[in-house]
């Protein structure tokens, strides 16, 4: 597979990403099936994987996975909420951030983190705070690469000018294009990188939205929103029909051809499911079909909110 540079800061990785999240969700496959997936993923070139505190035991399965093939890989990890949990709210601290990374450290098995991003903004906590401890722990040896998630453009500013900031973790989809307003000019300029999570809009772009999506209550996927977005879907469908692929792959290749600074992170339990998303490193779409998706994703309205009103910070 391909590798890609997260901006300037050096860091390289391949292509594409693993997003590990969803092997803690309820149904997941068992914590052996789950190792096999992650231990095939590095068989086939992948090599950042993407974890949390936030994420249950998580870290603890990508520890295990990953600790006989550590040297091959890049893990990636965040902080940013009390005891680790979405419900007990924000906490950036410095304390509080340099406590998490001796947690996860020891979760993951490992003597360093590669990736260490802020899970979410605090509003209580000044973003050259948070710099300035990530930059300590860097020191330390702790920790290599700073890292920020779902933060707008004043912030990453902030951020850059205390520590590079060497990705920002966003969503980023033909289902949600708001970073190309503001965040991909910013992300260019300064050499940082994008790690897009959600890049097949949570499989609705795939056409199998899961019931697991469904079920946490996310507005755009209501009955009346899927229905207002299935032009969306027929259209890839469309394309991939036409390219013989499948919808995925030309989510997620419309995509790696945005910028050359994006490494998409699909998350998945099923090695058919794997193998899909790896197979569009190999697909390319052409600059007539780029311009035909994009004329056509440009009249294009996304109906629905990301998230529920009440959990704006909820965890990705």
């Amino acid at each position: 597979m391909d590798t890609r540079k997260l901006g300037n800061s050096g860091l390289e990785v391949a292509a594409l990403g693993f997003g590990a999240m969803g092997l803690s969700f309820p149904n997941a496959p068992t914590k052996e099936e789950s190792i096999k997936l992650i231990r095939s993923a590095v068989e086939q070139g992948v090599t950042l994987f993407d974890t949390a505190q936030a994420y249950g035991e998580n870290e603890l399965l990508v520890g295990e996975a990953l600790h006989p093939l550590r040297k091959k890989v890049v893990i990636a990890t965040k902080f940013g909420f009390k005891n680790g949990s979405i419900q007990f709210g924000l906490d950036s601290r410095p304390e509080n951030i340099k406590s998490v990374a001796e947690a996860s450290l020891k979760r993951l098995r490992t003597d360093v983190i590669d990736l260490f991003y802020q899970h979410r903004p605090d509003p209580n906590v000044p973003i050259e705070d948070v710099a300035g401890a990530v930059k300590d722990l860097i020191q330390q040896g702790k920790v290599k690469y700073f890292g920020l998630s779902e933060a707008n453009a004043a912030t990453i500013r902030k951020a850059h000018a205390i520590l590079s900031v060497t990705a920002l973790q966003s969503e980023y989809s033909m289902f949600w294009r708001e970073p190309e307003n503001e965040i991909l000019p910013t992300l260019e300029e300064l050499g940082i990188g994008l790690v897009s999570f959600s890049p097949l809009g949570k499989g609705f772009l795939t056409g199998s939205l899961k019931e697991a999506e469904l079920s946490r209550g996310f507005p755009r996927f209501s009955e009346e929103n899927r229905a207002a977005n299935q032009p969306l879907v027929d259209f890839v469908a469309s394309i991939a029909k036409d390219k013989n692929v499948t919808p995925a792959q030309v989510a997620l290749s419309w995509l790696l051809a945005q910028k050359p600074f994006i490494v998409p992170i699909p998350g998945t339990s099923k090695m058919s499911r794997l193998q899909e998303n790896i197979g569009a490193t190999n697909i390319s779409l052409t600059n007539d079909e780029l311009s035909k998706i994009n004329t056509k994703l440009a009249t294009m309205k996304i109906v629905g909110e990301r998230y529920p009103a009440p959990k704006r910070n909820i965890v990705e």
